[in-house]
């Protein structure tokens, strides 16, 4: 009888024998294989494995509703750096898998072991990724996992984990990093593959630090784990196991090449407000240090993080350094033009006299000297107890007695003169000396500030560094 194909259907003629085999052998394929070696050897296991090998491309379960159980774990060896700009960290790490294939089964006494390493082309892999994977892996391939006798497969390999991290560099150098590292199956839901951590987060960073070769300029602190159980319906979610990475960056490099050069030159820009100011010496002095301030922030900018979403507090350290040096040389020539130009000037009004010279130069222990009062010079000519009656007609009609008292008369004019020049540049000389009293007490005030200012700065900076450091 023939068979005959009509459109949507297969309609057999006859049930061959074939079909028969076929419907027979699929629940025998579904189950345990049981492995008898001929001999207990290595060969011999393997040729007895070949119907296992058969059926690599399917997940290694009898049931499709049950999941397959992969357990891991990973020791860190190597934190290899961190790229502030790209925000990624690069590690290296040995990682293991664990699952369960219900497909095969030996008795280890009659295959002479209860394990053997075969290829892993041979067997069924699940497609555990790292969601955050930035990069190609270039760690060495390892082509073999190990079977056991109770159908327990161990697959173990080097990864190179190039990985986003979002990084907080605001405190830098004394930054804590907290990177994370997801596990999860890029394909199956978690009905299919289920994630569960083989040994506790607390050994992983025990084994870690025992093991790691390679820190750099960061310190491995711990790394904690974290799965979510509380998810509902299994078909609609992908199963998750997220490791937390906390590292922390080594400062000393940082401190010695970055922080104390800088303390010593703000330091030496306090200490110029010792020099005199009214001299020039005192300004070019600032402008050098400047200068020499700014070739070192150019020389040490290598060592400086690449910003990302915020701005390091090193970088408002600087810049505030290079401000408060900048402020000094400017408050050094605002005092040097005042006490240079102090005899242009006019009198010194009455409301700088009280808040400058009566109050602030007391706060500032500059108080006004007291001014000793000139002697009045007593210009008038000298005239003899005997005076000549100059209405006489000897004096008046005498023409050198007339002559003398022409000479007297203009030189009486001249003393006069004379004496309110005098009196003119005692004034000014007096209005001089107050504007550069004026002059000595803001330079000191602004040094008091400059100091104030200094202290509290550095002492905020330091109290957010040391909180950071300490988390």
């Amino acid at each position: 009888m023939t068979s005959r194909v009509i459109p949507g259907k297969w309609l057999p003629s006859r049930v061959g024998p074939t079909l028969v085999v076929i419907f027979t052998l699929i629940p025998a394929l579904c189950g345990t294989i049981d492995v008898n070696c001929t001999e207990p050897n290595q060969p011999a296991l393997l040729k007895a494995l070949n119907p296992v090998f058969n059926l690599s491309a399917i997940r290694p379960v009898m049931n499709l509703t049950t999941p397959t159980n992969i357990k891991t774990y990973f020791t860190m060896y190597g934190i290899l750096g961190v790229d502030e700009k790209a925000q990624l960290l690069e590690t290296y790490i040995w990682l293991h898998y664990w699952w369960h294939n219900e497909f095969v089964n030996w008795d280890p006494v009659q295959c002479g072991t209860n394990k053997i390493s075969l290829p892993r082309s041979k067997f069924w892999v699940p497609d555990i990724v790292i969601n955050e994977f930035m990069d190609e892996n270039t760690a060495p391939f390892v082509p073999y996992v190990y079977l056991y006798n109770d159908g327990r497969v161990h697959d173990s390999q080097p990864v190179k984990v190039v990985s986003s991290c979002n990084l907080d560099i605001y405190t830098f150098p004394f930054d804590i990093q907290n990177c994370t590292m997801t596990f999860n199956s890029y394909l199956h839901y978690a009905m299919d593959i289920q994630i569960f951590l083989n040994i506790s987060a607390e050994n992983i960073t025990k084994n870690s630090k025992r093991v790691m070769t390679t820190m750099g300029e960061w310190e491995l602190l711990e790394i904690t784990s974290f799965k979510n159980n509380s998810r509902g319906d299994k078909e609609y979610y992908i199963d998750e196991l997220t490791f937390y990475v906390r590292v922390r960056r080594r400062a000393t490099l940082y401190v010695v090449n970055l922080l104390i050069p800088s303390c010593f030159l703000i330091t030496v820009d306090l200490f110029s407000f010792l020099l005199p100011p009214q001299a020039v010496d005192r300004s070019a002095f600032k402008m050098t240090l400047i200068l020499g301030y700014t070739v070192f922030l150019l020389i040490m900018n290598d060592l400086l993080p690449i910003t990302g979403n915020t701005i390091p507090l090193i970088n408002v350290f600087f810049s505030l350094c290079l401000a408060l040096m900048v402020a000094s040389l400017l408050e050094t020539i605002l005092i040097t033009n005042l006490l240079n130009s102090s005899d242009n000037l006019g009198p010194l009004p009455r409301w700088i006299r009280v808040v400058f010279l009566h109050f602030l130069g007391l706060v500032v222990c500059l108080p006004q000297k007291k001014q000793k009062k000139p002697k009045a010079f007593d210009m008038k000519p000298a005239v003899p107890k005997q005076t000549v009656d100059m209405r006489s007609p000897e004096v008046t009609g005498s023409g050198v007695d007339n002559k003398a008292v022409q000479e007297l008369s203009s030189l009486g004019k001249d003393l006069k003169a004379i004496r309110l020049l005098v009196e003119k540049q005692m004034g000014t000389s007096e209005s001089s000396e107050e504007w550069i009293q004026v002059g000595f007490i803001i330079d000191r005030l602004l040094f008091g500030v400059y100091i104030l200012f200094i202290s509290v700065s550095f002492i905020t900076i330091i109290i957010i560094w040391v909180n950071s450091y300490s988390q």
